[in-house]
C-alpha cells in the first residue's frame, strides 16, 4: 500500500484473503464467522491501521454511537456536573456525545437541535430547556423523530420524556429553614425566566402568603444573567442596591443558583453586613463554589452528577427501544439542604 494513504476495507480484504464482505462482517459483528478469520482479518485491520469509516458503519447499523447534549451554559457548575454525569455513563456504554451550547438563546437551541437531527444522532438530551420551545410543540415533534430527553423543563400535558430536579421541595426547604431561624423579611433572587425559576417564584409567592409573611415586590430581586459567571456581579450589585434603597431590607434571602449566592454573599458583607448574623443567604446546586466561598454557602443540593446519570440512562434505553415515541415518563432526583456557614 501507498505510504501515507489511507488504508480501506478492500486492503483488509486482500491481506487477510477474505472477501470485503467477510471483513464487513467481522467488522459490524452482525454475522456468523468463524475463528480462524476473524483472527486473520483483525491482524489485517491491526497490521494496516485500518480505521472503519464511522459514516459507511452508521447506514449499515442504523446507529451512530453518538448522542447530542444541549445546555445553556459551560460556566455555570450546575450544568457542568449534569453533564458530567450524562458523559461517563454514555461513555461506558459506547457512545460519544457531542456539546452544544445555546447561551440561553430559544433560537440557537432549535438550530442547534435541528442540526443535531441532521448529523443523525441517535439521541438528544437537553439540559433546561427554553420554555418558549417547549410550549410552542418544537420538542414534541422533535420526540416523535428520535430519542429525546428533557432535563428539567417539564410542562403539563407534554408529551416528552423528562428528567427532573424536585425544585418545589428544596425551594419550600430553604425558605422554612430561614423562618425557622428567625428571619421575618425573606427575599428571592433569580435570573431571567426559566422553568426552574418560575418555580421558585411561585413556590416563594405561596410560602409567604401560607405562613403568614409579609411578600413585598420590593423583596423579589431579578437579574439578567442566570447562568453566566457575570450572575454574581450582578447578584452583589442588586443586593446592595436594595439594602441602601428599602425602609425595611431582607434579613434573608435564597438565590436560584450558588454563583447568585456567592455575589449575594460579598454585596452584603460590602455592605458592612454580618453574615449570617445580620442576614442568612441560601443558595441552589451545592456546587464547587458553594465549598470554596467565605464562609461557605448553605445551599440546597440537586444531586447535579445522579440527574446527568438518571437522564442519560433513560436515554440509552430509548435508543434501545423501537417504540420510544410512544413512551413518555417523567423521573425526579430529590433534593436537601446542605448548611453551612451562611
Amino acid at each position: 500500500m501507498e505510504v501515507g494513504k489511507r488504508s480501506t476495507i478492500s486492503d483488509v480484504a486482500k491481506l487477510a484473503g477474505v472477501s470485503i464482505t467477510t471483513v464487513s462482517r467481522v467488522i459490524n459483528d452482525n454475522y456468523p464467522v468463524s475463528e480462524r478469520t476473524k483472527k486473520k482479518v483483525n491482524t489485517a485491520i491491526e497490521e494496516l491501521g485500518f480505521r472503519p469509516n464511522l459514516l459507511a458503519r452508521s447506514l449499515i447499523q442504523d446507529k451512530t454511537q453518538t448522542i447530542g447534549i444541549i445546555t445553556p451554559s459551560i460556566e455555570n457548575l450546575f450544568f457542568s456536573e449534569v453533564i458530567k454525569g450524562i458523559d461517563t455513563f454514555v461513555d461506558d456504554k459506547d457512545y460519544r456525545s457531542f456539546l452544544c451550547s445555546t447561551e440561553g438563546n430559544p433560537d440557537k437551541e432549535k438550530a442547534m437541535i435541528d442540526s443535531l437531527v441532521n448529523r443523525s444522532v441517535d439521541g438528544i438530551i437537553v439540559i433546561d430547556p427554553r420554555t418558549k420551545n417547549i410550549k410552542s410543540g418544537f420538542y414534541e415533534g422533535i420526540s416523535k423523530r428520535i430519542p429525546l430527553v428533557l432535563i428539567n423543563g417539564f410542562n403539563e400535558g407534554i408529551m416528552c420524556n423528562f428528567v427532573l430536579n424536585d425544585d418545589v421541595t428544596g425551594t419550600l426547604t430553604a425558605l422554612r429553614h430561614l423562618k425557622d431561624q428567625g428571619r421575618k423579611r425573606i427575599g428571592l433572587l433569580l435570573g431571567r425566566k426559566s422553568y426552574s425559576y418560575d418555580i421558585k417564584e411561585n413556590v416563594y409567592r405561596t410560602f409567604c402568603q401560607d405562613s403568614g409573611l409579609d411578600f413585598d415586590e420590593a423583596n423579589l430581586l431579578r437579574i439578567q444573567a442566570g447562568n453566566s459567571l457575570d450572575a454574581a456581579k450582578q447578584a452583589k450589585a442588586i443586593l446592595m442596591d436594595h439594602l441602601e434603597k428599602s425602609q425595611h431590607p431582607i434579613d434573608g434571602l435564597v438565590c436560584g443558583n450558588d454563583f447568585m449566592a456567592v455575589g449575594a454573599l460579598n454585596g452584603a458583607r460590602e455592605f458592612g453586613l454580618n453574615v449570617p448574623a445580620d442576614i442568612q443567604i441560601i443558595g441552589f446546586d451545592n456546587s464547587l463554589v458553594s465549598q470554596l466561598s467565605y464562609p461557605p454557602l448553605t445551599t440546597v443540593d440537586h444531586h447535579m452528577n445522579e440527574l446527568g446519570t438518571l437522564a442519560a440512562k433513560r436515554m440509552v434505553n430509548l435508543i434501545g427501544d423501537p417504540d420510544f415515541k410512544d413512551h413518555w415518563t417523567k423521573l425526579s432526583v430529590a433534593t436537601n439542604l446542605i448548611v453551612r456557614g451562611t
